[in-house]
C-alpha cells in the first residue's frame, strides 16, 4: 500500500484510536478524523478535554485505523508529532459537516475547538498475510 492507499483507508474509516502518553504513562480513545491527505492528518477535540491538555504537553502520538473487514484485515498505524492549527476556515468546514458539534459551538463558540494536524507522520502496514514480516514504514 502506497501514501495514498494509506490516505483513502483513514478516510473511508475515519473512526480510529489515538495514543498519547502523559507522566510516562500511556492513554488511548476512539477519535473520529476529519480528513487526511498529503496536507496531514486532521482531528480535533475540546480544549476541556484530558486528551487536549496532553497534545500540548506531548505531541507524539500514534493512531491506529483498520478496514472493519474482519475477512481481509489492514491495520495502518501512524505514528508522529501533532501541531495546533489556529483556521477559523477550518474550523467551521469541520462543524458544518459534523452536527454532534453544531449546538456546543453555538452555545460556547469556537474558542474551545482544538484542531491538530498530523504532517509527515510514518505509517506502517499490517494484514494477516504480513503477520510474522518485519515492519516496513511509509513517510506520509
Amino acid at each position: 500500500m502506497d501514501k495514498n492507499g494509506i490516505f483513502a483507508l483513514i478516510n473511508e474509516n475515519q473512526a480510529c484510536h489515538l495514543a498519547t502518553s502523559e507522566n510516562n504513562v500511556p492513554h488511548v480513545r476512539g477519535i473520529l478524523v476529519y480528513r487526511a491527505d498529503d496536507n496531514g492528518i486532521i482531528f480535533h477535540t475540546g480544549k476541556f478535554k484530558d486528551l487536549y491538555r496532553q497534545l500540548r504537553a506531548n505531541p507524539q502520538v500514534e493512531l491506529c485505523f483498520n478496514n472493519q473487514d474482519m475477512q481481509n484485515l489492514i491495520q495502518v498505524r501512524v505514528s508522529g508529532e501533532v501541531e495546533q492549527v489556529e483556521d477559523m476556515a477550518l474550523k467551521q468546514e469541520i462543524v458544518s459537516k459534523r452536527d454532534f458539534l453544531k449546538p456546543w459551538i453555538e452555545a460556547q463558540g469556537y474558542d474551545g475547538l482544538a484542531v491538530f494536524r498530523l504532517k509527515k507522520g510514518r505509517a506502517t502496514v499490517w494484514t494477516m498475510a504480513t503477520n510474522f514480516a518485519p515492519n516496513t514504514y511509509i513517510d506520509l
